[in-house]
């Protein structure tokens, strides 16, 4: 049986584990990312734990999930935040290529997470899909016709860039900025407030939270439909830690997208919550190897 080490870099985790040819995680594992060390930190962690895999048996492939603008033919990161110290430039492909003889092959975080979605989750059979992950950021990924809409320079949907309202998406929407509204609002550090308590407070009855958990919903809605005017997708799928909350956030984000959409295109997308939260990002990275090899 063909095994495949999948491995998902993020700025808090590095999650990575062995998915067979058919897609399933056999087990997996986590450890810090501490990106504050930079890009070639976070290469030698992931050049070890492919090592510790290719010692101990037959792999057949290293699929990586990364942050950061993606160059997926070289497999190379072409732009990071400074979230990630020095990791544009660094060639995971070819590095590890060179380092192991096995195939490798890199994508962007958000465009494995909508991948997954896509082929086995919450978009699964809605074509054009559109996804997008709200967390530090808001991220986005258009997949089409199986395939994900890379764009003329590999940076298509980065949406959190977008303007609006004097600002941007992200600055206004995002999960970490309803946590510094929150903690500017009550006064209170900001190491106080995660998005896990203030939808809790928000439950019982918190009127700041509530408002602006509202606030935060009108802009995922106004966002959302002017991508929808654009974009003209099936499904848009959610994803990202807040959005765990589906259950209080759901219908406030669907009427907002109806607030913002004329009835015809508000009537026919679907707003679906993410299915495979934390294995997103290494399903993904092996459909996308999977895309490039005879898997």
């Amino acid at each position: 049986m063909e095994k495949y080490v999948s491995i998902d870099i993020g700025g808090t985790a590095i999650k990575y584990g062995l998915i067979d040819a058919d897609g399933t995680i056999m087990y997996r594992l986590e450890q810090p990312t501490e990106a504050h060390l930079g890009g070639p930190s976070i290469l030698d962690k992931v050049i070890r734990i492919t090592g510790q895999f290719c010692q101990e048996q037959t792999i057949s492939g290293i699929c990586i999930s990364t942050a950061g603008m993606v160059d997926t033919r070289q497999g190379m990161i072409i732009h990071a935040n400074e979230l990630i110290p020095h990791y544009t430039g660094i060639r995971l492909k070819e590095t590890l290529e060179n380092q192991f003889g096995i195939p490798c092959e890199a994508e962007n975080d958000v465009n494995c997470a909508g991948l997954a979605e896509y082929i086995c989750g919450a978009g699964a059979g809605c074509d054009p899909m559109l996804m997008l992950t709200i967390g530090t950021g808001i991220g986005g990924c258009m997949v089409s016709g199986g395939h994900v809409f890379h764009g003329a320079s590999c940076s298509a949907c980065e949406v959190g860039y977008m303007h609006m309202r004097d600002s941007d998406f992200q600055t206004l929407g995002s999960a970490s900025s309803l946590c510094k509204k929150i903690a500017l609002r009550k006064q209170e550090p900001i190491e106080n407030w995660n998005g896990l308590r203030i939808f809790q407070k928000a439950k019982r009855g918190d009127a700041i939270c509530i408002q602006a958990i509202d606030e935060m919903a009108d802009v995922l809605g106004l966002g959302i439909a002017n991508l929808c005017y654009v974009l003209n997708p099936e499904t848009v799928v959610l994803g990202g830690g807040i959005m765990a909350q589906e259950d209080y956030l759901s219908e406030k984000i669907q009427h907002a997208v109806s607030a913002y959409l004329i009835n015809r295109l508000a009537s026919q997308v679907k707003i679906a919550f993410a299915k495979h939260k934390n294995d997103a990002g290494m399903l993904g990275a092996f459909y996308h190897f999977k895309s490039c090899h005879s898997v």
